[in-house]
């Protein structure tokens, strides 16, 4: 099988099904080649349906977590945004091809240096390097925040964050039941819930453990 052959299965048979209907959505994935983003040697295995490494104890997000995620935040042209884990880059080219302008923030620097030059055509994304598990101080607001891994609890400097009718995209709770959500901030101490699926997903690091039980 080729490789276009395979991204199109991959949108047809992972991201589609998962209720990923959106036109601008299913073209994201068709446009951006997924083997671009993995390690040297698994370019085969870019659009199949498992956990690929990317260093660190690292792996990449799904195709289908990624497409649920984004068709709920409903990014464009106009918005900023702040990405908490750069990871291999995949998403962060997903967003950067819609979004105004993309704030990139990842943990490893190495991991973050071999996205970079993946992503080398956008002149939108800003990279930072630094622990954004709870927050990342940089003075400013966006439009949308995603974090790229699983947190304990929402994090209310995230939401703080957003700009009024900003959405925040997260994945919180304990293994093996997490629940994605978007979170619309709809006034200065408001916040719309949106409820997607369940899943399971390797937190951020320093974003919490699971709490233990004594008997």
């Amino acid at each position: 099988m080729n490789l276009d052959q395979a991204r199109f299965f991959m949108v047809e048979q992972q991201i589609r099904p998962w209720d990923v209907l959106d036109p601008k959505i299913l073209d994201l994935f068709m446009d951006v080649p997924r083997h671009f983003f993995v390690k040297e040697g698994n370019e085969g295995l870019a659009y199949s349906d498992i956990e690929l490494s990317i260093g660190q104890g690292q792996t990449m997000m799904f195709p289908r977590v990624e497409g649920r995620l984004l068709q709920a935040l409903d990014i464009d042209s106009e918005d900023s945004v702040l990405e908490i884990g750069t990871g291999s880059g995949f998403l962060t080219a997903l967003i950067a091809k819609v979004a105004k302008d993309v704030t990139s923030v990842e943990l490893y620097a190495e991991i973050q240096e071999t996205a970079k030059p993946r992503l080398i055509n956008f002149d939108n994304i800003h990279f930072e390097i630094g622990d954004g598990s709870s927050d990342w101080k940089d003075g400013q607001e966006y439009d949308v925040i995603v974090l790229t891994g699983s947190v304990a609890e929402i994090p209310q400097a995230y939401k703080e964050k957003l700009k009024l009718g900003g959405r925040l995209g997260v994945i919180s709770g304990y293994s093996p039941a997490m629940t994605a959500q978007v979170l619309t901030r709809i006034s200065n101490q408001e916040w719309e819930v949106e409820t997607l699926f369940e899943t399971d997903l390797d937190s951020l690091i320093n974003a919490g453990e699971s709490p233990s039980f004594k008997f």
